[in-house]
């Protein structure tokens, strides 16, 4: 930990504040002007804002949306299909995210796959070069990341699902309990620490969102759909500027665990509360 996290921690703190340019090798320490550059930069607030976007959608579907698929997957009374569903839900996240930027990028051309089914169901109008357009560019690719990770998510909910008690479920059942009002008042709270764990792995890897960005529109169109990692990277490894980069990291760092603590303060709140007032 100390060799892998907390050092490049502390060593990437002390580039924020140097005038580093890579490819001259020049060192200068200039404070907090790389920070001052960046809050000033409109495409640095266009890619903070593009995160904001992909981390609450993200947890709209691969919090949200997961919990509720995968507890209808675990009432199902016919086992068998279930767990043929859960296969084919959890089968996208295994593709390399490589093919599926190819394979999405066929489906948002202009002629392609969605706008020829918008067309087909008399939605024409609505057909468009999705990742060519700047409204539109960074939500196609937020869709293809809940494609592929909604699975994944889906199976760690199912997994604390059937770590329940069958007593505590039949109990409920017993109690007249309708199964919407199980999920809410039984399912839930028994599964919050797996809610909050998921929660801080979509919230971190939505400020950490690279590869989907740089492979299916590399930013574009006009920085429209570009993010904090896409412009860290080209930041440090295109343009060389490494003090400026490691600048845009220390931000994501901040925001990451900012977020994280109060996901976690939120949750330790909801605990205490509802082991104050008896209820689970």
């Amino acid at each position: 930990m100390l060799l892998f996290v907390y050092y490049p921690i502390f060593q990437n703190l002390r580039y924020g504040v140097l005038d580093w340019e890579l490819f001259s090798g020049s060192k200068k320490f200039i404070g907090l002007k790389n920070y001052v550059k960046l809050f000033r930069n409109d495409g640095f607030w266009i890619a903070f804002k593009n995160n904001i976007f992909y981390i609450v959608i993200s947890l709209i579907f691969q919090v949200g949306f997961s919990l509720i698929l995968a507890a209808i997957l675990e009432n199902m009374k016919w086992r068998k299909l279930s767990t043929v569903y859960r296969t084919t839900f959890f089968i996208p996240s295994l593709i390399s995210l490589t093919v599926i930027g190819l394979l999405f990028t066929f489906v948002f051309e202009p002629q392609g796959i969605l706008n020829s089914f918008l067309r087909a169901i008399g939605m024409g109008n609505l057909a468009r070069g999705w990742l060519g357009d700047e409204k539109t560019a960074i939500f196609a690719v937020i869709a293809v990341s809940q494609w592929k990770a909604i699975g994944y998510t889906m199976m760690l909910f199912i997994v604390a699902i059937q770590r329940i008690s069958m007593d505590i479920l039949e109990a409920a059942k017993l109690d007249g309990a309708s199964k919407v009002q199980t999920f809410f008042r039984v399912t839930v709270p028994m599964i919050k620490d797996t809610i909050l764990m998921v929660m801080i792995i979509t919230t971190s890897g939505g400020f950490l969102v690279f590869n989907e960005v740089y492979i299916i529109t590399n930013g574009g169109p006009y920085g429209s759909s570009e993010v904090l990692s896409t412009i860290l990277y080209k930041n440090a490894f295109v343009h060389g500027k490494i003090g400026y980069a490691s600048a845009i990291g220390n931000i994501i760092l901040l925001f990451s665990a900012v977020l994280a603590l109060f996901q976690t303060g939120a949750f330790s709140g909801i605990k205490k509360k509802k082991k104050g007032d008896g209820s689970i």
